[in-house]
């Protein structure tokens, strides 16, 4: 179910389906205090990977940037450093992991 937004959030808005699709799975597990269980593990471990890759994607994405400032000068075109292309770019990186794992964790749960 991917979306054309052009944003790089795609599957961003099915989050708040995604929380109550999982609420009955984390209640039902509420009963098991002895052990982490299967749904709430991967809930919290996901948004940690998430979290991550999406800084070192932003990370990257702006080192791109930089690296590209002198020969886009040299182009005569304005460097994305200046026109915020850059900052757009970055935080499409920064968000496209949680998108992926948004629209992942739909097709999953919907299927129960």
């Amino acid at each position: 179910m991917q979306r054309a937004t052009g944003n790089g959030a795609g599957d961003l808005a099915l989050a708040p389906l995604v929380a109550a699709m999982r609420m009955p799975l984390l209640a039902a597990e509420a009963g098991n205090l002895g052990r982490l269980a299967s749904e709430t593990g991967l809930a919290v471990t996901e948004k940690m990977e998430a979290v991550a890759e999406g800084i070192v994607a932003a990370q990257l994405s702006l080192l791109g940037s930089a690296l590209s400032f002198w020969p886009e000068i040299l182009a005569g075109k304005t460097p994305s450093m200046l026109s915020g292309a850059a900052v757009k770019r970055s935080m499409q990186a920064a968000v496209a992991p949680a998108s992926r794992r948004v629209g992942a964790n739909y097709r999953r749960l919907s299927k129960r």
